[in-house]
């Protein structure tokens, strides 16, 4: 009997070692499995990570290139501002009604010419800005004399625009200078008041982007107001000359129907003749003339 328990005990100790086995070896799998599939998960995640670092080193140089074109390179800076420019009014106006880098005949060469009707004639936008100056006020917020020769600079630029692109006879009594920044064009208006009001003087706006819109927008509603407006005053000629020409038609076509009237009026004559000669004919016929 003991010894039946024994064995009995030593199968029991066998099955339970068995199934610890068994289940350390389904956990090891297990684990193996998500280990793999960590794997994978950390390598989705390092691909992704090491994308975004080079789409943020892309980003960082592209920062790096406009704050070049905005601080550094005056040549540059130019090129941006003109391009900002141009895709403005590219995107407002239609093609017949603007000119880029057109030379005038003064010898000068204006960035953009809104053509218009004279008057007011031509208006040119002029989109260079003296950018070093407003460069040093942001350096050194506190600096009196940075913010003098800032706007020292920027009068004398209004003047040379009022100076070279307004031409009596040729061109609009007024002109426009494009300043590509919200913000600097915010300045303008805060910080240097009586700027803008020399501006006017001067009779040169300054406009932003926003504003820039907002004035071609006008333009180009003024331009198609006009445009109708001599299409009317076209078709208007039109039917004056079609109200003479019908004018003269009833007048010839009355002329012709008493021509009709006469000519109905003399066969009418004709034929009272004609039916009193015909009796006569017959009477003359039938006489005896004495002939065998």
């Amino acid at each position: 009997m003991t010894t039946y328990i024994f064995g009995l005990l030593i199968i029991i100790v066998a099955l339970l070692l068995v199934l610890v086995f068994r289940k350390q070896t389904v956990d090891l799998s297990s684990i193996r499995e998500d280990n793999a599939r960590l794997r994978e998960r950390l390598a989705e995640r390092l691909g992704m990570l090491s994308q975004n670092a080079v789409e943020l080193k892309n980003i960082s140089s592209d920062i790096a290139n406009f704050k070049d074109i905005l601080m550094g390179n005056k040549q540059a800076r130019g090129t941006f501002g003109e391009r900002q420019l141009a895709d403005i009014v590219r995107d407002i106006m239609p093609p017949e009604t603007y000119e880029f880098q057109k030379v005038l005949s003064t010898g000068v060469r204006p960035d953009c010419i809104i053509r218009l009707p004279y008057p007011p004639g031509d208006m040119i936008i002029d989109s260079k800005f003296p950018l070093e100056s407003y460069n040093r006020i942001l350096e050194n917020k506190n600096d009196i004399g940075a913010k003098k020769q800032f706007e020292i600079d920027v009068r004398k630029h209004i003047d040379a625009i009022a100076e070279k692109y307004i031409i009596p006879g040729v061109s609009a009594e007024s002109a426009m200078m494009f300043v590509a920044s919200e913000s600097i064009f915010m300045e303008l208006h805060q910080q240097f008041p009586n700027t803008i009001e020399y501006a006017a003087h001067k009779k040169v706006f300054i406009v932003s982007p926003a504003t820039l819109w907002a004035t071609l927008n006008t333009i180009r509603a003024v331009l198609s107001d006009i445009k109708i407006k001599r299409v009317a005053g076209k078709i208007k000629r039109e039917l004056e000359l079609l109200l003479t020409d019908l004018s003269r038609l009833n007048e010839r076509t009355g002329k012709v129907s008493q021509h009709f009237a006469s000519a109905q009026s003399d066969i009418e004559q004709i034929q009272t003749s004609i039916s009193k000669i015909t009796p006569r004919a017959e009477k003359l016929r039938d006489m005896d003339f004495g002939e065998d």
